[in-house]
């Protein structure tokens, strides 16, 4: 999909910055009083694109619910919202780029749980992402994680994967993602040996499992699910806390005993400090974008479930996510840096 040109955010900034000073002086030179009335600086806002950036290439789970967010937004707002891919250190990039931008609503990240509660676990303190630099706007959805088997495996449930004889290779759509905590957190307490082999994403990480190159591996429902309806893939468990309304006959690993809830959110958030208009208006635009029929039905097709909830709770969530997740692979002697 081609992303529309827009300008980059220092000359928009230039532009609009000039563009209100010689607002502010013509205002002073007829005796006006800029700011009356209590309105603050983003009181139009907006007068240009709001952008989207995405940390991860285009096509994948979180780049499609960030096109479906920025249709809704673009339809209320009145402007164009135009999505940007910068893939790298799994969505690290780009939500660095985007915090450091000015905080004036017009550059936004679609932020992974995964980046602030568990990539931090796998690198240094230096490029972990600290979630303060940013302006949490809204929660999305949850996409939950399914430990699929391939046909030629034999394996069949949780049990068969206990009793097989030598060690199995296990694909994980890459170094500090949700994928690799709940494989490496199962196997630990499942007592299962297993060696991790990391992919770029869940697609390289699906092949290989369907191709029986690993023996297992965990990827998101939405991308399992087809294999899984053809027959190419054995679906395990589920790693969501309660069964995925996708998949009611698949046991998660809460059911089979083992303390390994871990899901995909997916929030929305800009630079920190915005204008408490600006950030009202932009929550109601996705508030308005997620309440369509069209938003609601991308979520039913792509098989995600809403997890809509305030800024604020998004960030007390992922904050305890974070402390648990460290607390279980301490208890475990869990590496993530390992691979």
């Amino acid at each position: 999909m081609t992303t529309p040109a827009h300008p980059s955010p220092r000359t928009r900034g230039a532009v609009l910055g000039a563009t209100a000073a010689f607002a502010a002086l013509t205002l002073a030179a007829c005796g006006g009083n800029v700011g009356a009335g209590g309105d603050s600086a983003g009181a139009d806002f907006p007068t240009g694109p709001v952008t989207i950036t995405v940390g991860q290439d285009a096509g994948g789970s979180t780049d499609l619910i960030a096109r479906a967010v920025a249709e809704g937004m673009a339809e209320d707002l009145g402007v164009a919202v135009p999505v940007v891919n910068r893939a790298g250190a799994n969505g690290a990039v780009a939500t660095e780029e985007v915090a450091g931008q000015p905080a004036d609503g017009y550059e936004l990240v679609l932020l992974n749980a995964s980046l602030i509660t568990i990539t931090p676990l796998a690198v240094s303190d230096d490029e972990a992402v600290d979630l303060s630099n940013l302006d949490v706007l809204k929660g999305l959805s949850q996409d939950d994680y399914v430990l699929i088997a391939s046909a030629e495996s034999g394996f069949e449930n949780l049990a068969d994967l206990q009793d097989a004889s030598g060690s199995i290779k296990y694909g994980t759509t890459g170094v500090g993602t949700g994928s690799q905590l709940a494989q490496a957190a199962l196997f630990a307490q499942a007592e299962i040996d297993g060696t991790a082999v990391p992919f770029d994403s869940g697609s390289p990480a699906l092949t290989a499992v369907v191709g029986d190159q690993v023996q297992v591996a965990t990827v998101q429902l939405g991308e399992a699910k087809p294999q899984i309806d053809a027959g190419g893939v054995v679906p395990l468990l589920a790693f969501s806390a309660e069964r995925n309304q996708y998949l009611p006959d698949v046991p998660t690993a809460v059911e089979e005993g083992y303390d390994v809830p871990v899901s995909q959110y997916r929030a929305i958030a800009a630079p920190q400090g915005l204008p408490d208009d600006v950030k009202a208006r932009l929550v109601e635009a996705i508030d308005a974008a997620i309440a369509s029929d069209t938003y609601t039905a991308f979520n039913q097709n792509n098989l995600l479930t809403p997890h809509e909830i305030s800024g604020e709770e998004v960030t007390t969530q992922w904050t305890d996510l974070a402390e648990r997740y460290r607390a279980l692979t301490e208890e475990y002697n869990i590496s993530l840096a390992d691979g």
